[in-house]
């Protein structure tokens, strides 16, 4: 008998989604464009109400990576019109939506896939990071299709771990394999200074933090070393489904600092929610 792995990617136990193709619900040849010709990018929202919080960074993270992927700008209007038209079809009003696009090949426009999905619960508890030799391409680029981020996040399930978490050589801390991760110095929020995907939620923390007189800073993380994580009294992981502490990064423990925890949540928490 074959058995499941004790964890996995969430991302591999979900249901079909309701997916519609420029404003249309998907057709076979439609969906022959994101199975055979993938090259494209993508956000992940989490709307509630019908609304989502940083609704403008995710339109702007869909624009800068539509020039550079196709050079050609994605109109904010239209991902929000094609956004409420799939809510409306799928019959939500809170929701886990993503907006794919791609430029088919022959195609002069660009266009976009909206999938919708029941809404994500927020994390529960403290995570296990497992640490994996991972570097994605263009890591500032959202995008589908990532092979290693996923085969490595499901290596850490087996393993017994709630998530992957990327290193360069020498063991230099990037980002988890779908968050992205923060410690605590004792004084601020210290983001890996290293390649990685600025997620919504990080950037609104960044924000929230900046006008809360406590900026963030950058500096280089490793598994090791004088720069290594265990330096740190505690550590937090974060993506559009909310923020998590961080209990164990491979045998390094963690205190839980759920004072700290609170205190990210309740800045994350102060954004308003932007109506799509």
């Amino acid at each position: 008998m074959t058995t499941r792995p004790s964890k996995a990617p969430e991302t591999l136990d979900a249901p079909v989604p309701y997916i519609e193709f420029d404003g249309r619900p998907a057709t076979g040849e439609e969906l022959r464009v994101p199975a055979l010709h993938g090259f494209g990018h993508f956000t992940a929202l989490q709307v509630r109400s019908g609304a989502v919080r940083g609704l403008a960074v995710h339109l702007d993270r869909l624009d800068s990576a539509n020039r550079e992927l196709f050079e050609l700008p994605l109109d904010g209007d239209r991902v929000r019109e094609l956004v409420r038209h799939a809510l409306a079809g799928a019959g939500r009003t809170d929701a886990s939506v993503r907006v794919h696009a791609y430029l088919p090949p022959g195609a002069v426009a660009t266009s976009l896939m909206v999938t919708v999905r029941g809404p994500a619960a927020p994390p529960a508890g403290a995570r296990s990071l497992m640490s994996v030799p991972y570097a994605r391409t263009a890591p500032h680029i959202k995008r589908p299709g990532e092979f290693g981020q996923m085969y490595y996040a499901m290596l850490a399930g087996r393993a017994g771990y709630d998530e992957a978490l990327l290193t360069l050589p020498g063991g230099v801390v990037t980002e988890g394999a779908t968050t992205n991760i923060g410690f605590w110095d004792g004084t601020s929020v210290v983001w890996p200074d290293a390649p990685a995907l600025a997620g919504t939620t990080m950037t609104l923390l960044e924000r929230g933090l900046e006008r809360a007189g406590r900026p963030p800073v950058r500096r280089p993380v490793t598994l090791e070393g004088p720069d290594g994580v265990g330096r740190f009294p505690a550590a937090f992981v974060c993506n559009a489904q909310g923020i998590a502490p961080v209990h164990r990064i491979d045998d390094t423990v963690f205190a839980v600092d759920e004072e700290l925890t609170r205190e990210l949540r309740a800045v994350y928490e102060a954004v308003p929610a932007d109506a799509v």
